[in-house]
């Protein structure tokens, strides 16, 4: 999952968390993961900028095979090494790849049209559709092909591979790669002689990588990632080599303490009842708020507009008057979340009253006052019935005053202006957010009925993305239905919510993709499904359109807008793709199936041929040794009251891993231009002092 600008957000507010890593000089780890699809698409299309670039899948192959021998060489994992492709995604998930893919074919093709334009000419070979690496594609069974040698391969010949269990959960288990990687370390720390000093190393590029780490509670863990450049121009091309890269550490140990130190005010609201932990899952929870997969954002909560340093203070605000926290464990504590948000919604009025006191804005809606004329007129009768009695009511009363009286109740008619003022105030504001729900969401009535089921929708929403971050998929068709979210003032009287949600089943490899693919990538499918993307006669031929808008949305970056295309109704599809279903070939039925994760060891006493599929790249393995087990599906599920052992380890660190319990110092925030990435940082950080020690050195 990306939170977009979150990585960097708090790198710069956090400028110690990372360090470039250097051979010889990082940690040692028991446990190594890696996230691959950033892989994959970093060794297939390098640069999406040029329309003239090709590459074969040999060479795919190679360079993903290159990169995760680079990758293992630079940790160096003693126990486990896990590598996992995304399989099929839970619904709410898939709404944000349909919009991803759709996007990216629409770009695709604008970009081959304007260099056609320029006169140029285009290579004759097919250009590389980074949709197919997508569940059930014929690129995703080669390369699962592919990784499978090349796990036989290392196994068998290289020593440092033969020491660890190496699981390969492909594009055939359903899940989200990183998802996956947590499912199993869950069930690892839910185990009676699970050792909580395992030193963990999960590698890929998305942000929320920070909040799934932090979900186990184990302490040594680090993020492995490639070096982030912001501001550079769009065309250049990126480094692929692993070895031209350079590679940072995250280290969510001082992540730990830098939120200790966030929330430190709290110590003297809370006293004992100050723990950690808690505030951590809070911490998580807080900033799913601000970005998601699987839910559209806040209105107007945005990270750049300092939209974490808002909740954070108001979480500071209010936890002392709670008598608890808000995630428990993956649970919302709905009371205390409902009196969060409450506190939280003050930011809608304050945001307003800026648009509110700019006599612009009031101009601007002279001739189209209210795109909802019934509840415009309303409005502007109630106000100037109210407005005409009380000048009626006032001459008359002004009339038999003394001087004296008068003076009085002039002040009283000025504090009367204010209060109309106020109220004033509070129409607007109610018909501002009003034309939101009409314009953007098409409705003609905002009665309190929509707005309540739009608060359950969203806590829902919240709900499941805590479960699936602490428990796992708890509901495989669950999604959210609006390609916006409400404003938080409208987020009210949920305390009494019941949520509970359908487990359901994952999509089969071919319906995710004809759920998230556009018509133009329809080549990726077995050829009977492809007319339901673009013939006329197609069922559910709305799911495809050529053409579509995009909305920013408060957003800056393109990529952040809002794909405005429709829903898939799970019931309408499937029924769609049932008189083809039985005409699959024999071949395409294999690609259309779920399979277990794979776990594969050294051992000396088996040998025999493993036979490549790609012999002219990549020889028949004469000598194998590698035991390969199936994985239950399920076998790693925790139930829901599941919790993560939390062992206090103040008294026990391991080298490399860095803390800030040993060094003296202060700590601060201060906007100080921390240089983080190439240029000045513009919001606070968090300033580490270092104090004298005993023997006057620092």
């Amino acid at each position: 999952m990306g939170v977009p600008k979150f990585y960097r957000w708090i790198s710069e507010r956090y400028p110690c968390l990372s360090e470039v890593v250097k051979e010889h000089k990082i940690p040692e780890f028991d446990n190594l993961y890696l996230d691959m699809n950033g892989i994959i698409h970093q060794c297939s299309h390098p640069n999406d900028e040029d329309v003239h670039f090709r590459i074969s899948e040999e060479k795919i192959f190679a360079d993903i095979f290159h990169y995760l021998e680079v990758l293992f060489r630079i940790i160096k994992p003693r126990k486990v090494f896990f590598m996992a492709v995304d399989g099929v995604a839970p619904r709410a998930k898939m709404n944000q790849q349909r919009g991803r893919r759709f996007r990216s074919a629409k770009e695709a093709e604008d970009k081959i049209k304007k260099a056609l334009d320029k006169g140029e000419v285009l290579p004759t070979e097919a250009r590389f559709d980074s949709n197919c690496i997508t569940p059930g594609t014929d690129f995703m069974v080669r390369l699962q092909e592919q990784l499978k040698y090349f796990v036989h391969n290392k196994v068998s010949n290289d020593k440092l591979w033969q020491n660890v269990k190496v699981f390969l959960s492909g594009h055939e288990t359903p899940g989200e790669g990183e998802h996956k990687i947590m499912e199993f370390i869950r069930s690892e720390n839910a185990k009676s002689n699970h050792d909580p000093n395992t030193r963990h190393c999960l590698y890929g590029l998305d942000a929320d990588l920070i909040m799934l780490g932090l979900t186990s509670h184990e302490h040594n863990f680090s993020l492995l990632r490639e070096e982030v450049r912001f501001g550079g121009k769009k065309s250049q091309k990126r480094i692929t080599a692993p070895e031209e890269t350079t590679f940072h550490l995250l280290h969510l140990s001082l992540m730990r303490e830098y939120i200790d130190y966030e929330f430190s005010e709290l110590k003297h609201h809370l006293g004992s009842g100050y723990d950690l932990e808690r505030i951590i899952d809070d911490w998580i929870l807080m900033g799913f708020l601000v970005g998601n997969d699987f839910i559209p954002h806040l209105p107007h909560l945005h990270i750049n507009h300092d939209a974490l340093p808002l909740l954070y203070k108001t979480y500071i605000c209010v936890l002392p008057s709670l008598g608890g926290y808000l995630n428990e464990n993956g649970h919302l504590n709905l009371r205390n979340f409902e009196k969060y948000l409450e506190k939280l919604s003050e930011f809608d009025r304050e945001h307003f009253r800026e648009v509110f006191v700019d006599l612009k804005w009031f101009e601007s809606k002279v001739g189209n006052k209210y795109l909802n004329e019934s509840a415009g007129l309303a409005a502007e009768e109630e106000a100037a019935s109210r407005a005409g009695r009380k000048t009626e009511d006032s001459s008359i009363h002004l009339a038999a005053l003394t001087s004296s009286e008068k003076v009085d109740e002039q002040e009283k008619g000025e504090l009367a202006d204010e209060e109309e003022e106020d109220e004033i105030f509070e129409t607007e504001f109610r018909q501002y957010k009003r034309t939101y729900y009409m314009t953007k969401m098409g409705v003609d009535l905002v009665s309190d009925e929509f707005l309540a089921k739009q608060a359950k929708c969203y806590v829902e929403g919240i709900q499941w993305i805590l479960h699936y971050y602490y428990h796992g998929v708890q509901s495989w068709s669950w999604y959210y239905p609006y390609h916006y979210a409400p404003f938080l003032s409208d987020i009210r009287n949920i305390s009494e919510l019941k949520l509970t949600f359908d487990l359901g089943k994952p999509f089969m490899p071919f319906q995710q993709l004809l759920a998230v693919l556009p018509a133009a990538s329809k080549e990726l499918l077995p050829e009977g499904y492809r007319d339901l993307m673009t013939s006329p006669n197609s069922p559910i031929i709305e799911y495809y359109p050529l053409d579509f808008k995009t909305d920013l949305n408060g957003k800056q970056q393109e990529w952040e807008a809002v794909v405005l295309i429709p829903f898939i109704d799970e019931t309408c599809l499937l029924a769609a793709m049932e008189p083809f279903t039985n005409k699959l070939t024999k071949e395409e039925k294999a690609r259309n199936r779920h399979s277990e994760c794979a776990m594969y060891s050294y051992d000396p006493d088996m040998i025999f041929t493993y036979t490549s599929s790609l012999p002219q790249l990549f020889p028949n393995i004469v000598h194998c040794h590698v035991r390969e087990v199936q994985i239950p599906m399920n076998a790693w599920h925790v139930p829901l009251d599941h919790v993560s052992k939390r062992v206090d380890r103040s008294s026990v660190y391991f080298c490399g891993f860095p803390t800030l319990h040993h060094i003296k110092h202060k700590f601060y925030k201060k906007k100080s231009g921390v240089v983080v990435f190439q240029q000045s940082s513009r919001g606070e950080n968090m300033i580490l002092d270092l104090l004298p020690s005993q023997d006057g050195e620092t």
